[in-house]
């Protein structure tokens, strides 16, 4: 991860090509918010905003930039950055708090509309801003197939709403792949509250007033009471002290405020309606939508944002050994060959090789250096001074000189190079697509190859899910009646891409089943984790090394949806301590863009990924130098077999 604060240091000469253009955000970030101390980080997670509760700062985390940036990418970037400083210039997060409506629906409702405010004054006033947001929203709605929308089952309302309220307010129509999200619901959000929309234009710079006219279309569309203006009274009279919008949009706080205000979720966390009926491909949330947590304590009576979900509220703090799946019917564990024809398969294969002409020559280097140091520590040593064996020719001159001197002796002896097997287990998630994928895959071939020839057995294991949306396990959920706490609610898809046993040379174009297209989807890192480790604890080599390449944190936007923020990232953490302190088995993690030192106790985070292939190098050969001490398998690590295809046990 990397971190721009208030205070930058100088550029460096060799900085990578993106810094120059991410401080240039961080700058024009804090002066959007006024926020001078404002902490910017970049990070391959989703877009989040830290309020820093408690006495902490405030902190922003944006997507990490592309080395090589288009003017696409750059403005959506830029539109991360803009929607938020915009939240904290512009948004009361203590009155948003009391003018919430209590049903689900419209609370997603309310939310959404509520950040179309915001990034619409900064579109009325700054046309740059404008074009920013806009691109930012039509990357989401892309990314969440919003374009392809038929019917209003399949279009979220309250995304739908908040682009016609936006469109009402800076007169856009609906960026590209947001126009047949906005036609589906038009008519009849038209019929039942179109009057009341109008009205929405003149209290844009009002947020109290806004919220009230937002009460009046949640009416018409009959989804919650109106708010009277004798009721909001009431609930601006109880917090007095509480910060106040100005007529300019911007917030006015008092100084017992700063660094302290409640705890607001945001509208993928006030809604489990809202986060349901859109996942997203690489995490992220729908349109206009982004995390907003503080670090500090909630006012009283207020919980923290993760456990406002509607689906945990009330539950005391989550224990890692808490998880669950709610079914594990549908999920499978697959050879690679399975999931394609074997025609398609050699064919992205080939695709693969081409795009990795120039890049597999730098990684193959690497590979070389990396197999002469283990068959250094292979090659054969000798022992002199004995009484039988092999003569010693090097000594007879003292024989020579002194007939009385013994005859010496010598014999050959292996050193200790113990039996050994590696498992490469690859983040196969959305945001992998593109170089990041094709460099892993081609890491993985070469790094196979050459582990081979030195007699160390290589199992390549990828994971993802099988659908973006939840698929058969949330229809499974939603049929039940949605019933709480349900945990994990997606079908896991874990693939072999090489068995340990089979030769590289049968599952080489395996490997080009990552380039197929519609297949990274999302990622479960703690339940991988714990298959692939229970693959190696059932392999009979004295030493077994597990190492895993991912570039982010888990995400599955249809179990964070329902469960706390944290659900899934509790339990990889829970599954990491298990392993590194009970388990025999050897874990290394090598993160993408992302800081994995933060979960792993042996790891290292690369920035661009054409260094994996010299960190993969690297950190293997680190490890065959080291003296590794033999654990004994704890009770609790009794390896479970499961069946290719078959649903994992």
């Amino acid at each position: 991860m990397t971190v721009t604060g208030s205070n930058q240091k100088p550029p460096s000469k060799t900085e990578a090509p993106q810094e120059p253009f991410k401080r240039a955000v961080a700058g024009c970030l804090r002066a959007l918010a006024h926020v001078p101390e404002l902490e910017v980080a970049y990070a391959a997670d989703k877009p989040n905003l830290n309020r820093g509760g408690g006495g902490g700062g405030v902190k922003v985390r944006l997507p990490e930039p592309p080395r090589k940036l288009d003017p696409r990418e750059a403005a959506v970037l830029r539109g991360h950055a803009d929607s938020m400083a915009l939240r904290l210039a512009c948004h009361n997060v203590d009155l948003h708090r009391r003018m919430m409506p209590q049903a689900q629906t419209a609370r997603a409702i309310f939310d959404a509309v509520e950040q179309a405010r915001v990034e619409a004054i900064g579109t009325q006033r700054m046309h740059g801003v404008g074009q920013n947001i806009d691109a930012m929203l039509d990357d989401r709605c892309q990314r969440a197939h919003l374009s392809e929308v038929k019917e209003r089952s399949e279009a979220p309302l309250e995304d739908a709403l908040a682009f016609i309220v936006r469109e009402r307010l800076t007169g856009l129509k609906p960026p590209k792949h947001a126009q047949k999200l906005a036609d589906v619901w038009r008519p009849w959000i038209e019929e039942k509250a179109g009057s009341d929309l109008d009205r929405l234009v003149e209290d844009v710079d009002d947020q109290r007033n806004f919220g009230l006219s937002v009460h009046k279309v949640l009416a018409a569309l009959d989804m919650a009471e109106d708010m009277s203006p004798d009721q909001s009274s009431e609930e601006q009279e109880e917090g007095d002290d509480d910060s106040a919008v100005g007529e300019d949009g911007e917030s006015t706080e008092s100084d017992s405020e700063e660094g302290g205000e409640a705890t607001q979720t945001e509208r993928a966390e006030s809604s489990a309606e809202m986060s349901e009926e859109d996942s997203m491909e690489s995490g992220e949330a729908p349109a206009g939508e982004f995390d907003e947590e503080e670090d500090g304590d909630s006012p009283e009576g207020e919980q923290p944002s993760d456990a406002r979900r509607p689906a945990a509220a009330g539950r005391p703090e989550q224990r890692a050994t808490d998880y669950k799946a709610y079914t594990r019917r549908y999920d499978e564990i697959i050879a690679a060959e399975d999931l394609c024809e074997p025609e398609e398969l050699d064919r992205l294969r080939a695709y693969l090789d081409k795009q990795l002409h120039n890049l597999s020559s730098i990684v193959a280097r690497l590979a070389n250096r990396l197999q002469r140091r283990l068959m250094a520590q292979q090659s054969r040593s000798w022992e002199f001074h004995l009484e039988e064996g092999i003569l010693d020719p090097a000594r007879l001159s003292r024989v020579i000189v002194d007939p009385q001197q013994p005859l010496s002796f010598k014999r050959e002896k292996d050193t200790d190079f113990r039996d050994t097997v590696v498992t490469l287990l690859l983040d196969n998630s959305g945001s992998m697509r593109g170089r990041p994928i094709t460099v892993a895959a081609t890491c993985a071939d070469i790094l196979a190859r050459t582990l081979e020839r030195c007699g160390v057995k290589v199992e390549i294991l990828g994971f993802t899910t099988r659908a973006w949306k939840g698929g058969q396990a949330r229809e499974a959920w939603l049929t039940a009646g949605k019933p709480p706490t349900p945990g994990r609610l997606n079908d896991l898809r874990h693939i072999i891409y090489k068995a340990a046993d089979a030769p590289w040379r049968r599952a080489r174009k395996n490997l080009g089943l990552m380039m197929r297209e519609g297949l990274l989807k999302e990622n479960i890192d703690g339940e991988a984790l714990e298959w692939a480790h229970r693959r190696l604890l059932a392999r009979p080599e004295q030493r077994r090394i597990l190492m895993m390449i991912s570039d982010g944190a888990p995400v599955d936007d249809s179990t964070l949806s329902i469960n706390p923020g944290n659900y899934l990232e509790r339990h990889l953490r829970h599954m990491i301590e298990e392993i590194e302190t009970r388990s025999p088995i050897e874990l290394i993690a090598i993160g993408i863009g992302h800081d994995v030192t933060r979960y792993y106790r042996r790891a290292v985070t690369i920035v661009d990924a054409e260094e994996l292939g010299g960190a993969m190098t690297d950190k293997l050969a680190e490890l065959f130098e080291e003296k590794a001490v033999p654990i004994a398998i704890p009770k609790g690590f009794e390896p479970k077999a499961g069946r290719r295809g078959h649903p994992l046990h």
